[in-house]
């Protein structure tokens, strides 16, 4: 968790250092047809309907804990949305933010979306999963995989050119706290119980 946030404090302390808009086109490249694919299927991986094959098959498969499954889904839920909905609904995403369109990279076919940019829902929905994966299967592998699946799935948002990486920076800290909350949250439970 410790190389997560600080991966977040940087994303957020760069873009706030030279601007989120510059640190976007730093690092939004075209990588070709292939990586255009690839993204787009990472991006796709991230989506918040991916909780519920999740779910099915790590609590219907593998029997692990269903509670702390369903309290990240929704405290990731609500971390992503009331920011994005109650206090920053007008915060633009790049193609809304003033930047030339011809200076950065689109996919085509990938329906550009104009506010509601922070967080990133997908790059939280990544990191919560990356985060309750790692802690119910505490394997080696397991984490550097997770890793390299959450930070793929952020940077599909960047690469589609849908995200700034303080967006990224933000989702990431809501997939922290939500992991945090929800261990938390399942102790009081499980304390109330026993009581």
């Amino acid at each position: 968790m410790g190389i997560s946030l600080a991966l977040a404090l940087c994303l957020l302390s760069t873009s706030l250092v030279f601007s989120r808009e510059h640190l976007f086109l730093w690092l939004n490249h075209d990588f070709g047809k292939v990586a255009d694919q690839c993204f787009l299927y990472l991006t796709f991986l991230a989506e918040g309907w991916i909780w519920i094959p999740y779910f099915l098959l790590v609590f219907g498969w593998f029997k692990k804990d269903a509670l702390i499954i369903l309290i990240n889904f929704l405290l990731s839920t609500i971390l992503t949305q009331i920011p994005k909905q109650l206090f920053w609904p007008n915060i633009s995403r790049p193609i809304a933010s003033g930047i030339n369109l011809n200076d950065f990279h689109t996919v085509a076919g990938v329906e550009m979306h104009s506010w509601n940019s922070f967080p990133s829902g997908h790059t939280a929905t990544a990191f919560t999963l990356y985060f309750v994966t790692a802690y119910l299967f505490p394997k080696n592998w397991v984490v550097a995989v997770g890793f390299f699946y959450a930070l793929a799935c952020g940077y599909s948002r960047v690469y589609l050119g849908q995200h700034f990486p303080l967006d990224l920076g933000g989702g990431i800290l809501v997939g922290i706290t939500s992991i945090l909350l929800s261990l938390f949250i399942r102790k009081k439970i499980r304390n109330e119980k026993a009581i």
